[in-house]
């Protein structure tokens, strides 16, 4: 009988490894440097800007881009060209100043997470239908927006797992809410109302592992 060796080869733990330039996210906060190598940029943060937006045609330059933010930049719109944002994850546009989201973020399919914070001027309702049918949007920011009551709108987003309420002015626990069968963590904190209690827990008991904050 003949027996057979194999040597394995051996591996240090002091080893130099390059790594992957897909892990390393590179973030940028200024336009202008972002477009000098835009394939490179994956979280653009152009928040607290006073900014004139680039034309609609610059942003399909940006082909990794996971993460945008124009927190509080009073934009009164937006342009049509984010829809080219293929890779796009998480949108911040909290704090501005459009009335309605345009029909184009419609398209941005890969969305997961969407901050609509703090909106004075927004139709919450008929942003809500624009973006009502994102496939793979997961979780919904709508803090401080003045809200007693849900929007109707809400209502279509069946994937929705997070939705965050806090700071609004609710009365009563939003028991609509157990309509949507995925949703499984609602923040409720910091209203201003007290919310009842029992409302509370008749929004737990309808909505099957559904937690709250409150």
């Amino acid at each position: 009988m003949i027996l057979a060796f194999f040597v394995l080869p051996v591996f240090t733990t002091n080893a130099q490894v390059t790594p992957d330039s897909s892990v390393i996210k590179k973030q940028y906060s200024d336009i202008k440097e972002a477009l000098k190598e835009p394939e490179k940029v994956y979280r653009l943060d152009l928040s607290n800007q006073n900014l004139n937006l680039p034309s609609d045609s610059i942003w399909e330059k940006f082909i990794n881009l996971e993460y945008l933010s124009f927190k509080n930049d009073h934009l009164t719109n937006l342009p049509d060209g984010l829809s080219k944002l293929k890779k796009l994850k998480i949108l911040d546009l909290s704090g501005n100043d459009f009335k309605v989201l345009p029909q184009s973020l419609s398209r941005l399919e890969n969305l997961v997470e969407l901050y609509l914070n703090d909106e004075k001027k927004m139709d919450i309702t008929q942003s809500l239908l624009v973006i009502k049918d994102l496939p793979n949007l997961k979780i919904l920011h709508l803090e401080n927006d003045h809200l007693k009551s849900i929007p109707k709108s809400l209502l279509y987003f069946k994937n929705l797992d997070t939705l965050y309420l806090n700071n609004n002015r609710f009365r009563q626990a939003p028991i609509e809410l157990k309509e949507l069968r995925k949703l499984h963590f609602v923040d409720l904190h910091d209203n201003k109302y007290r919310l009842n209690n029992q409302s509370l827990q008749d929004l737990q008991n309808q909505a099957t592992g559904l937690k709250i904050r409150f």
